[in-house]
């Protein structure tokens, strides 16, 4: 019965939450959230639509060219994110574990995706543009473009330093060390196997190189040992470009503890909280799990399988019984306190990982467009002007610019 606990859990994906959020636009603070929203540049660290795109197999040509402008499908496309004001998401070049036993195959997938961003600027240069420094960003947003700087989800492609050379000239400025796995770098924080404890000899040695290239390294995935290792090695400040904070999911080592983010605070780094209801509320996953497992035990009592059209309406009927409850945006905010009170303001950004959690996402926060709504959350909580700008792109900047200025002086 796995393949029908696994279909279940897609259909289940699609449960309907009981918790809405409603918004007042003419609420005079929602509209200074919405006029914040498009003051500031709102930077993202992690959205993977070029991977699903991939898996839908996107071409560049006529007939495919409207997909990232605008679709019911997927968390991105321009026009939600012109409404929502993202200005800078970076796109995930996502390399899957699998692809880590062979360094060609995960080469190739990494030039694909590059190839595919790329093609979608020089396909719609009146709506996108490169963004590979935040000078240039900077100047695209006062064109009222939308830069898609990328970030290599997954270090395998890496085989060696003239690797990261080739993929910083592409573009890609961070780099995720590792996925889902122990690779040829590091251990992975949802891997047991604790292959290397930590970082690999390979990992010290590319750890100098990305600091004298300018690459940011992205500590989200790997293992707290190699975290501390990181720390200890790295001369620049890091990112975590799609993670959230462990105090309120315990046990989950794919967060960060409070440990780590005092840690991050002193390295200088920016901990992008994960919008994915998983990352950010243990209640989540225990109800999804609770929901899938008697859904599988319904199908199996009726003598049904989830593929058989007569079980549709019984997994329709389920659904209602059963909503799955998401969290919401206003946890995305604790999480966000949770750093400021730990870390400080100078220390959290947004790493939504929109396109690459499914249908996880909380309430409030859905897709792109929808940034606005968790400004507004801040700012009934005391966030000052200054505060949000920190959070949509200045922090993050920061650290850009410091790795920029410890790669121009190795």
């Amino acid at each position: 019965m796995r393949y029908v606990g696994w279909l279940c859990l897609f259909l289940l994906m699609s449960c309907v939450s009981t918790k809405e959020h409603t918004y007042d636009p003419d609420d005079p603070m929602y509209r200074h959230a919405v006029s914040l929203a498009h003051q500031y540049i709102i930077t993202d660290g992690h959205i993977d639509l070029p991977y699903r795109l991939r898996v839908k197999n996107f071409r560049l040509d006529r007939e495919y060219l409207g997909i990232p402008i605008e679709t019911s499908e997927g968390d991105f496309d321009y026009v939600r994110a012109q409404k929502g004001g993202l200005d800078a998401p970076f796109m995930s070049i996502f390399i899957p574990s699998s692809y880590q036993r062979d360094f060609d195959e995960a080469k190739a997938l990494a030039d694909t995706l590059i190839y595919m961003v790329d093609g979608i600027i020089a396909a719609h240069p009146d709506k996108f543009a490169k963004g590979d420094s935040p000078e240039r960003i900077d100047e695209n947003f006062k064109k009222g473009l939308i830069s898609l700087p990328m970030g290599m989800e997954n270090g395998a492609p890496i085989e060696t330093l003239e690797d990261l050379s080739y993929f910083y000239e592409k573009g890609i400025r961070y780099v995720t060390l590792t996925h889902g796995k122990d690779n040829h770098i590091c251990d992975s924080s949802y891997d047991t196997t604790a292959t290397w404890n930590g970082l690999s000899p390979y990992g010290y040695t590319l750890l100098d190189a990305m600091n004298d290239i300018g690459m940011i390294i992205d500590v989200s995935h790997i293992s707290d040992k190699t975290f501390y290792q990181v720390m200890e090695k790295t001369r620049a400040p890091v990112v975590a470009s799609h993670s959230s904070c462990r105090v309120f999911t315990p046990g989950f080592e794919r967060n960060m503890d409070d440990d780590m983010l005092r840690a991050l605070r002193d390295n200088g780094g920016v901990i992008q909280i994960n919008f994915g209801s998983s990352f950010l509320d243990p209640e989540f996953k225990a109800s999804r799990s609770a929901n899938r497992k008697a859904l599988n035990e319904l199908l199996e009592k009726k003598g049904l399988s989830a593929d058989d059209p007569k079980a549709k309406p019984v997994i329709e009927k389920f659904k209602k019984k059963h909503p799955t409850l998401f969290a919401d945006v206003s946890l995305v905010a604790d999480h966000i306190d949770h750093v400021r009170k730990i870390a400080g303001i100078d220390h959290v950004g947004l790493g939504s990982d929109y396109d690459g959690v499914g249908d996880s996402l909380p309430t409030g926060l859905k897709d792109v467009s929808m940034y606005p709504n968790l400004i507004y959350e801040l700012l009934r909580r005391g966030y000052t002007d200054q505060d949000i700008e920190k959070i949509c792109y200045k922090n993050v900047w920061r650290v850009w610019h410091r790795v920029n200025e410890i790669a121009a002086s190795s």
